[in-house]
């Protein structure tokens, strides 16, 4: 997304300085965010990061101890009623009752949100045809794989088409291919103008999905922006790694004299590289590796990504 078309979009969702305590543990710490309509924002952090306590605190579940929420222009508390017509809720925990069919669940959910009629009917058939259940309609969804309750808890939040969408790790223990579904899914969505929130502890889901990401840790957000955005974060560099016999030491020092290449580490089999862009450093390092008496037998590039930045920010890996 370009930062006009952001700026053209209305804002849907505004969180300004969240906190929320628990005795002296402070969970979530000054968090601050905004979401446009048609954008899906990320919150990627590791379990126990804060995202849950934060999201509980976006629809209303719990109050914050400290700052202000407003969805689609209403001020949002335990107690609003108007701004909680705005979202839709996608809990980690199933929310469908067992012995209902995926049709009855949704008809039964539309209900609490006041649909009716033929406006119910033909929303459910428009849902169910969304996260891939219609030919299981009738179905008890205690039949049901992990994956399709996942996909059908997805429907229940949707049926009433809210403005913003929460999602809360809702790949979590789900079969690849549920999970790819749900991800298209989301994906369709924001096609469609909605906005969404979504949180996970996958780097891939955050880097398919989200056109902007706050790495959250310790109840904080420690960066936010796009992927490229973040990326720069840690200087923006490509390693390359060359693996091969020879004169490996006559390779390294020709390496070093190479424009672009910043760093030279070599080991007895092998160099390893820090470059600015890798894919078009990587012919003449191969060209001046092998004229230098190395002869490769690997070479891979490895690009900066989201888990790169949550080490250079925190000092830790993504799933610690």
């Amino acid at each position: 997304m370009t930062t006009g078309l952001q700026i053209q979009r209305a804002e849907v969702l505004g969180a300004e300085g969240l906190v929320k305590k628990y005795g002296n543990r402070t969970v979530v710490e000054d968090v601050s965010f905004q979401i446009r309509s048609g954008e899906t924002y990320g919150l990627l952090g590791p379990n126990g990061a804060g995202k849950t306590t934060i999201i509980s605190m976006v629809a209303g579940l719990i109050p914050a101890d400290a700052g202000s929420i407003r969805i689609a222009g209403e001020v949002m508390a335990p107690s609003s009623i108007r701004a909680r017509r705005h979202f839709g809720l996608v809990p980690q925990e199933l929310a469908i009752y067992p012995d209902l069919t995926a049709k009855e669940n949704l008809r039964f959910f539309g209900k609490l949100q006041g649909m009716g009629g033929q406006e119910l009917k033909l929303r459910t058939a428009e849902v169910l045809e969304l996260i891939g259940l219609a030919d299981r309609a009738g179905e008890q969804t205690k039949k049901f794989s992990g994956g399709m309750k996942r996909r059908l808890n997805i429907g229940i939040g949707l049926l009433h088409r809210p403005t913003l969408l929460i999602l809360d790790e809702p790949t979590v223990g789900v079969d690849p291919q549920s999970r790819n579904s749900i991800l298209e899914s989301v994906e369709v969505l924001a096609t469609e103008g909605m906005a969404v929130l979504y949180t996970t502890h996958y780097m891939e889901e955050a880097e398919r999905l989200c056109n902007r990401i706050a790495i959250i840790d310790v109840g904080r957000i420690q960066a936010e922006g796009t992927r490229n955005e973040l990326v720069e974060l840690t200087g923006g560099v490509d390693r390359i790694d060359l693996r091969g016999s020879g004169d490996v030491a006559s390779a390294s020092a020709a390496l070093r004299l190479l424009p672009g290449v910043q760093k030279v580490d070599a080991g007895s089999s092998g160099i390893i590289l820090t470059v600015h862009n890798g894919p078009g450093l990587l012919a003449p390092i191969v060209e001046r590796a092998g004229s230098a008496g190395m002869a490769l037998t690997a070479v891979e590039i490895v690009r900066p990504d989201l888990e790169s930045v949550f080490l250079h920010l925190t000092g830790k890996a993504l799933r610690d």
